[in-house]
């Protein structure tokens, strides 16, 4: 049985385009890139070239494009990057709903003698901007924001604080792990100084990503080694990984359109349905300014492992947060972080769809979801208490 799969925000199929492309790197071309022969060259040249398209998906210039091996690699790059550039200031500033890649090295630099600010968020899971512009001050080096929340796809406004952030003397990064592909981006037209991209998001292989470094930003290599990636990454480059990224940026391109549209439209239907058929359903988030593939949905008074199990029965996959902190069985940060009662936090679950989803597998959800939260609130001792107890309105 096909799995549906609705869990794109953790990981995502390998588009067929994106292995084809890869497969000659493998067998035909293995040369290294590095090498002065022609056979290596070759290779070199693909990588230019899937150097470009990661560009061009951005709005960016080939130069500007770092690959790395991850997502979180790209993160902590750009992070130590412009602490070790620029010595003389310790302070970082960032908000409390980030992914584990920045949230935990922030708290390693804040045991370690550096100054971290957090800034708040609202119900809705929207940045407090006037706090996170209260906490610039001279000694501020870095701004770290997620573009949008891997949970509720919150979308935070990086390319307004980055202007604010530009003239204070500081850096400005953004994790844009989820957004990339998503969200038409243009590097051209703001000044985010740093970009994060992760390629397993986006139709790519697991394994590598990429950093995009603007023009004249003050640099420190992470991983010091070779002269690859121009001196700013050591380390023979994954090049059956960069080519498929590379294809993965140009398919990317290609449906942003319809990742706006009918997928949208596809996420929108899911949402609806769940929410007319179950009762004390919510959505978590600003249902308007958000990803067109994302939504968190609160079931009050049930576990949210619960459900995933059942809904694993049928095949649907799905997931109760970011998977990088599946296993835990604390709340989610970012729904804490929002206010979201107890009894719903738990209760939570993320739909994260793709290009490759359809109806009637949406559809088949709506038919199999409601009937599962029915049979486990008929088992939950909170569900049961009488109305004012626990239960709440919505």
């Amino acid at each position: 049985m096909k799995p549906i799969y609705l869990d794109n925000n953790a990981t995502t199929q390998v588009a067929p385009e994106v292995v084809q492309e890869m497969l000659p790197y493998f067998s035909q071309f293995y040369g290294n890139p590095s090498s002065m022969h022609t056979f290596g060259g070759n290779v070199a040249m693909k990588i230019k070239e899937a150097r470009a398209k990661v560009a061009d998906l951005i709005g960016a210039q080939a130069e500007e494009i770092v690959f790395t091996s991850c997502g979180t690699e790209s993160d902590s790059t750009a992070i130590w990057a412009a602490l070790r550039a620029n010595p003389g200031k310790r302070h970082v500033i960032t908000s409390n709903v980030e992914h584990p890649a920045v949230k935990n090295l922030c708290e390693y630099l804040a045991r370690n003698g550096y100054r971290v600010s957090s800034v708040p968020v609202d119900k809705k899971g929207l940045l407090d901007v006037d706090a996170l512009y209260s906490k610039l001050d001279d000694e501020t080096a870095i701004v770290t924001l997620m573009w949008a929340n891997n949970e509720t796809g919150v979308i935070f406004p990086v390319e307004e604080v980055a202007e604010r952030v530009r003239t204070r003397g500081a850096v400005f990064h953004t994790d844009a792990v989820q957004a990339v592909g998503k969200l038409p981006i243009n590097m051209g037209e703001n000044d985010i100084a740093m970009l994060a991209l992760s390629g397993h998001k986006l139709h790519a292989p697991k394994g590598v990503g990429a950093l995009y470094v603007r023009k004249g930003t003050k640099f420190a290599p992470f991983l010091l080694g070779g002269h690859q990636e121009h001196g700013r990454r050591g380390g023979t480059e994954n090049v059956a990984a960069i080519v498929g990224l590379g294809k993965a940026a140009e398919l990317a391109a290609a449906k942003m359109e319809e990742e706006n549209t009918r997928v949208k439209a596809l996420r929108d239907r899911l949402e609806n349905g769940l929410i007319q058929a179950i009762p004390n359903a919510i959505v978590n988030g600003d249902p308007d300014r958000r990803l067109p593939n994302t939504s968190s949905i609160a079931f009050e008074f049930v576990e949210g492992e619960s459900i995933l199990l059942m809904l694993d029965e049928f095949g649907i996959c799905a997931s109760s947060g970011s998977a990088c902190t599946s296993g835990s069985l604390e709340p989610s940060h970012v729904l804490r972080a929002m206010d979201v009662p107890f009894t719903a936090a738990h209760g939570s679950i993320r739909f994260s769809l793709s290009v490759y989803n359809t109806q009637d597998e949406i559809d088949l959800v709506i038919e199999k979801l409601p009937p599962i939260i029915d049979r486990l609130r008929k088992m939950s001792p909170f569900w049961n208490q009488p109305a004012g107890v626990c239960r709440t309105t919505v």
